[in-house]
C-alpha cells in the first residue's frame, strides 16, 4: 500500500509536508498538489523546504537579482505539479541519479528525465531501517525517500536508471529494484583504456535497447542527433549563466547561482527553459551594467569542488558567504562537470555520447586527470583565491581523492580546505568557523 501527501502543516512558521492516509487511487496526492500550488513566494518556498536550524537565507542581499531567479528556486517544488501533468499526458518518465547518464537516450525517445539525487535528512531514519549507519546520506537519503513513498519524482518514474559509481550505491539499487523497475549501467572505472570506451558505448546501446522495449518506442539515430543538440543548447546557456561569476565583483552569490544550476534540472518544458535562463542571463547582465552590485568587491573568491550539492548542502554556501566569501565557480556535478563541454553533434551518435560522459572527471574515475583539469581551469578563469571540498560523510571515493587535491593545489598554490558533512543541521556552527578561519587567512 503506498501513502501520499495530504497535507501542508505550519508549525512555528514553516510548512512541512506530511504523508498522510492509504490511497491508492492518488487522490490524496491530487490535494497535495491543490495545495502546494497556492504558495507562490520565494519566502513560502524556504519555509516548505526549510533550511537547517542556524543557517539563514540571503534575503538581505543590498542588490536584489532578477525575480526571474526565483522560478528557478522554487523549480523542484512546481517540478511536482509538472510532473503530474506529464502523466496525465501519458508521458513516460525516467528517474536518475548521477551525471554519467546519458539524458539524450530518454530525450530521443519522447520520455522526461529527472534526478532523484535526494538532499534531505527526512528519511534517513527510514533507510536506516535496512541501510548502514555509516553510509553516504545521498544515497541514504535517495533511498529513504523511496521505500517511505515520499518523494512524487520517484513515485512517477516509470523507469530508474543507476549506474555503478560507487559500492554504495549498486548495493542500494538492488534493494531499490524491489520497489521500482530499476535497470543498472555498468560504468567503466577507468577513461583511459579503449576496452573502457568499448564498454560504455554498449552499454548506452544497451539503455538504448532497454528504453525501446520498456515504452514500446523506436529511437533512431536522428532521434538522437536531435536530442543531443537540445540538450547542447541547454549545456551552452548555463555555462554562459555560471561564467557571469568570472566578473570582479561577480553579479550574484553563490548561493543564487547553485539555486539556478540545481533547479534548472526540474523545468520539463524544454522550450520554455531555455528562454528563461536566456532572459535571466541577459537580465544580469543588464542589471550589472546598471550598476547593481549584490556582492561586496571585498568579497575573497571561492571555488567548490567534491561532492554533489543542492538542498541540505546549501549549509556550506552559506557558511562561506556569511563569512566574507563568494563562491564563484561549482565544479562539482552541479556546475561545471556537467556545463563544461558539449556533445559532438557529428558521427555515430552513441559514440558521441559515449566519448561525452565517459569523459566526466569523478572520484569514482582512476587516474581522475579530468577533475584535476577542470578544476584548476576554473581556479585560473575565475580567480579564486581558494578552493573549499565538500565531502559527504562516508563518500569514500571523494574522501580518499582529497589527499590528491590538496596536492594538486598545492603544485599551482591555491590554499585549499576540505570539510566534510551530512543532511543534518548539528555542524553548521562548526562549517562556519571553519570557513570563516579560512576566508580570514586568504
Amino acid at each position: 500500500m503506498r501513502y501520499c501527501f495530504v497535507a501542508l502543516a505550519n508549525e512555528d512558521n514553516r510548512y512541512r509536508v506530511r504523508a498522510g492516509q492509504a490511497c491508492p487511487n492518488f487522490k490524496a496526492i491530487k490535494a497535495f498538489f491543490a495545495l502546494i500550488s497556492q504558495i507562490r513566494t520565494i519566502g513560502q518556498f524556504g519555509r516548505m523546504f526549510k533550511m537547517p536550524d542556524g543557517v539563514q537565507a540571503n534575503n538581505h542581499l543590498p542588490n536584489k537579482l532578477p525575480e526571474i531567479f526565483e522560478s528557478f528556486g522554487e523549480a523542484r517544488r512546481d517540478g511536482f505539479l509538472a510532473m503530474k501533468a506529464i502523466k496525465d499526458k501519458g508521458i513516460g518518465v525516467v528517474g536518475t541519479f548521477c551525471t554519467y547518464t546519458p539524458y539524450e537516450v530518454f530525450t530521443a525517445a519522447g520520455l522526461v528525465p529527472v534526478g532523484l539525487c535526494s538532499t534531505s535528512d527526512e528519511t534517513i531514519a527510514e533507510a536506516e531501517k535496512t541501510l548502514p549507519r555509516n553510509l553516504c546520506p545521498l544515497i541514504k537519503a535517495s533511498y529513504g525517500f523511496a521505500v517511505a513513498d515520499k518523494c512524487p519524482y520517484m513515485y512517477f518514474s516509470d523507469l530508474v536508471v543507476g549506474e555503478n559509481t560507487c559500492d554504495g550505491k549498486k548495493k542500494m539499487y538492488e534493494l531499490l529494484g524491489r520497489i521500482k523497475d530499476v535497470y543498472v549501467m555498468d560504468l567503466p572505472q577507468t577513461q583511459y583504456k579503449d576496452s573502457a570506451k568499448l564498454l560504455w558505448k554498449e552499454e548506452i546501446e544497451a539503455l538504448k535497447e532497454k528504453v525501446e522495449a520498456r515504452f514500446g518506442v523506436t529511437v533512431t539515430p536522428e532521434d538522437l542527433v536531435r536530442a543531443i543538440k537540445e540538450r547542447n543548447r541547454e549545456r551552452v546557456l548555463l555555462k554562459e549563466l555560471y561564467e557571469l561569476s568570472k566578473a570582479t565583483p561577480p553579479p550574484m552569490t553563490g548561493l543564487q547561482q547553485l539555486r539556478i544550476l540545481f533547479g534548472s534540472q526540474f523545468k520539463f518544458d524544454h522550450e520554455a527553459k531555455l528562454a528563461e535562463l536566456r532572459e535571466t542571463i541577459d537580465k544580469i547582465k543588464e542589471n550589472y551594467a546598471q550598476g547593481q552590485r549584490p556582492v561586496p568587491a571585498t568579497a575573497k573568491r571561492i571555488a567548490i569542488t567534491g561532492c554533489p550539492m543542492g538542498g541540505a548542502t546549501e549549509k556550506v554556501v552559506q557558511a562561506i558567504e556569511e563569512s566574507g566569501g563568494v563562491v564563484v565557480a561549482y565544479e562539482n556535478c552541479t556546475g561545471a562537470k556537467q556545463f563544461d563541454r558539449q556533445v559532438s553533434e557529428n558521427g555515430n551518435p552513441i559514440e558521441a555520447l559515449a566519448e561525452y560522459y565517459l569523459n566526466i572527471g569523478c572520484a569514482v574515475m582512476t587516474p581522475n586527470k579530468n577533475r584535476l583539469e577542470l578544476l584548476g581551469r576554473l581556479c585560473r578563469e575565475f580567480k579564486a583565491d581558494g578552493v573549499v571540498e565538500m565531502v559527504l560523510q562516508a563518500c569514500q571515493p571523494y574522501s580518499v581523492e582529497t589527499h590528491t587535491i590538496r596536492e594538486f593545489l598545492d603544485g599551482i598554490s591555491v590554499p585549499f580546505l576540505s570539510l566534510e558533512t551530512d543532511y543534518s543541521s548539528g555542524d553548521v556552527g562548526q562549517l562556519k568557523t571553519r570557513a570563516a578561519a579560512f576566508i580570514e587567512m586568504l
